[in-house]
């Protein structure tokens, strides 16, 4: 058996879903890329005894790594390291280094302000230079260090906010206590595939096919996942299980080459990014109110091609921003593929672009009918020398999964005008 390991997040804010928990995620992939397997995920408030239930249960499981998040702060709430201290039988001792560098820390940011007693901030965050005795420091990306507690298991102890947590993370695997822990990891290849346009039950049948005709299929861990609309295929294996994962893409390939976009992992974002090199974009979207234009722009560099974009809600609003004309909403409604490529063709000329891209349709919960019930979301893209796709599509879901994926299918049909 490989190495296993468990992750504990603490705090009662991510416990009550006030926030949402970004670490076990993370902390996941990056157990799952080091071919370290994950037994458990546990999440609990911030209390020493729920937190050392936890420590307790994935000790019993056998683990050889665990990995905490949250607790770390000068608050009184913040108790992981110190119940870590207790769970592993090491006494908590104050490191004087530790001490002058948060206080140096803590002295920089209580700059900005003069009305706060520095003395009692010093005081509190003196609390964050106690560490189980015998453990390894890890400096800290914001106040709060992290630590690696030696022994079976090894403990590593990380901070909540993930702009802290993750920068530490590799660090962390450097330690001595880390490295000999997971020193027995199967070494994995790990491959994404990525398809649209596909429901889950047709890959399911090509899987199946898989299992009777791959050989070797059996070696190939395979996960699939439903992301915004597109299904994200993950194997990992052994390097040689490398001919069985060939002839795995192979059969995919055969059965859903239509489907299939990415054999690389590369997400359709990135892939419409390098489309539009060269070009100039904007977009116009009503129901999904601006995502789309966010996610174009969600990349760095994206100001190299992204012009614009208008959120034309009402149908005034269209006709005023976007030059749509309102015998065009009166006649085919402002749900429509004649209004979608009214759109486009006013944010072309709006923005001064070669290239844009119109939504309009119903996202709900309400204003649906038996034509064009909820989930009716009309598309269209524009260039303006090229070729131009207009498609209507009923997306499934509630409000909020039919904007998403309307972003989705936005971007599979710019990939496929530009591509």
């Amino acid at each position: 058996m490989s190495v296993r390991a468990g992750i504990v997040v603490t705090g009662t804010e991510v416990l009550t879903g006030r926030v949402q928990d970004l670490n076990g995620p993370w902390v996941a992939d990056r157990l799952l890329e080091l071919g370290v397997d994950l037994a458990h995920i546990t999440l609990c408030g911030d209390r020493p005894g729920d937190i050392e239930a936890q420590l307790r249960f994935l000790a019993a499981e056998g683990v050889d790594l665990i990995v905490t998040s949250g607790g770390l702060g000068p608050t009184a709430d913040d108790m992981t390291v110190e119940t870590v201290a207790r769970f592993a039988g090491r006494e908590l001792v104050l490191d004087k280094q530790l001490e002058a560098t948060i206080a140096d820390i803590v002295t920089r940011l209580m700059a900005r302000f003069p009305n706060v007693d520095p003395e009692a901030i010093l005081a509190s965050n003196r609390k964050q230079a106690l560490v189980p005795e015998g453990a390894h420091i890890l400096a800290p990306v914001g106040t709060a260090p992290g630590v690696v507690v030696p022994g079976k298991p090894t403990i590593v102890v990380l901070p909540g906010p993930p702009r802290e947590l993750q920068p530490m993370w590799p660090v962390a695997l450097q330690t001595p206590a880390v490295q000999e822990a997971i020193a027995g990891r199967t070494i994995y290849r790990q491959e994404t595939v990525r398809m649209f346009g596909l429901p889950e039950s047709g890959l399911a049948d090509t899987l199946r096919e898989a299992e009777r005709t791959v050989d070797g299929f059996d070696r190939l861990e395979i996960t699939t996942c439903l992301r915004r609309g597109e299904l994200e295929i993950v194997t990992r294996y052994e390097p040689d299980a490398a001919d069985t994962y060939t002839a795995l893409v192979a059969l995919l390939r055969k059965h859903h080459g239509d489907a299939l976009f990415s054999e690389d992992g590369s997400r359709v974002d990135d892939q419409v990014a390098r489309l539009l090199a060269g070009r100039r974009i904007a977009t116009a979207e009503s129901c999904t109110g601006g995502l789309l234009a966010a996610r174009l722009t969600d990349l760095p560099g994206s100001s190299a091609y992204v012009a614009g974009g208008a959120v034309a809600y009402a149908n005034e609003a269209k006709a005023e921003v976007l030059g749509v004309d309102p015998a065009l909403i009166d006649a085919h409604g402002a749900v429509s593929e004649a209004v979608a490529e009214a759109m486009a063709a006013g944010a072309l000329a709006r923005f001064g672009v070669d290239t844009a891209v119109a939504i309009t349709g119903i996202a709900g919960p309400g204003g649906g009918t038996d034509e064009k019930p909820v989930g009716t979301v009309c598309f269209s893209v524009k260039l303006a020398e090229g070729p131009s796709l207009t498609r209507t599509m009923k997306l499934p879901g509630a409000r909020a999964d039919v904007r998403e994926r309307s972003t989705t299918v936005a971007m599979h049909l710019l990939r496929r005008v530009l591509g």
